[in-house]
């Protein structure tokens, strides 16, 4: 009879931590996209390819009873684990970033990702052009940040200044001496200005994208003003090592007209300047878009142009890239 009870105990303890654990649905989202692209040279696949969108996300969200809203995310991107260009997803996986969100309008917004969040750094460090760079998977250029990794916190106090969000981040950094942290400020407090400063270190191996083993200090500073049709941003990204050879900046520009409310077309560029010692010449990315939008279909065309990507005058690194892109909303 005791062991009876003893095995009636443990299966409703084990009931009550599994219900413990219910947190509602889960709602599925995603898009729906027909891609055409080609690269020239020996950049990717160096041919012309059609593709379609493939990451979908779950999230939820609820309100408790103290009036705090929780919410959570998953994301699934197919090839976000693939390790090779020939046979698909060899040691990755397909799951990609996912989080954790915890808000109330006394006490702001905490986020903690699992996987796939940013430093409060890098989460206004893009360039003004939109990180052109990355759209070209063989170059040796990468944008240096600060270091986010994974189980990072990302935390927005509540609004105390009409017009300004600050943000600050938090990364363990496992297996490094010391950890990782970041701020920002952001500031929209005159109609069609946006103002955004970013400070955050890395420590090690974990300083974002830019993979350099040196600590490191990452400064990024932003701005962008809509006057009517026209909209004008700029930014100024410095990646400030112990070791010389891992320093970098970067300056960019965007210039976007909307023509109606149908039809827009945008021109940016953005330089980086690499300081490793093999690097002597600045990458340089320039991209031209244009979009048209007529009943939730969007039709949108876009020219890049890579220099020196690799940071030597090589012609071989000289890189153009074509795009069309059909997206539907529904």
């Amino acid at each position: 009879m005791n062991n009876f009870k003893k095995i009636g105990m443990t299966a409703l303890a084990a009931s009550l931590v599994s219900t413990s654990v219910f947190a509602g649905e889960l709602a599925v989202s995603g898009s729906a996209s027909i891609n055409w692209e080609n690269y020239s040279g020996t950049d990717q696949d160096s041919s012309k390819s059609f593709s379609m969108g493939n990451q979908i996300t779950f999230s939820g969200s609820g309100e408790l009873d103290n009036g705090m809203t929780v919410g959570v995310s998953f994301t699934i991107d197919e090839f976000d684990g693939d390790t090779t260009t020939t046979t698909g997803p060899a040691n990755g996986s397909i799951f990609d970033a996912h989080s954790v969100t915890i808000s109330s309008d006394a006490l702001g917004t905490l986020v903690f990702a699992g996987e796939g969040g940013d430093s409060a750094q890098n989460a206004v460090g893009d360039t003004a052009a939109g990180n052109i760079w990355d759209n070209f998977d063989s170059a040796a250029t990468v944008l240096k940040e600060s270091g986010a990794g994974d189980n990072n916190m990302h935390y927005t106090l509540p609004s105390i200044v009409d017009g300004v969000a600050v943000a600050v981040s938090y990364n363990a950094n496992k297996g490094q001496d010391e950890s990782n942290s970041a701020y920002s400020v952001v500031y929209t407090g005159i109609d069609g200005l946006t103002v955004s400063y970013g400070e955050g270190s890395s420590d090690g191996d974990a300083v974002g994208s830019g993979g350099s083993t040196a600590n490191a200090d990452t400064t990024s500073i932003k701005a962008s003003y809509a006057y009517g049709s026209v909209t004008l941003a700029y930014s100024d990204h410095d990646h400030d090592s112990n070791t010389d050879t891992s320093d970098q900046t970067a300056k960019s520009m965007k210039i976007s007209y909307t023509v109606s409310d149908a039809l827009s077309v945008s021109y940016a560029n953005e330089e980086i300047d690499d300081k490793a010692t093999a690097a002597v010449e600045d990458a340089e990315y320039t991209k031209v878009v244009a979009s048209y939008t007529s009943g939730g279909m969007t039709v949108s065309a876009n020219y890049q142009e890579a220099e020196n990507i690799d940071f030597t005058t090589a012609t071989t690194q000289d890189k153009e890239y074509y795009g069309l892109s059909l997206s539907f909303a529904f």
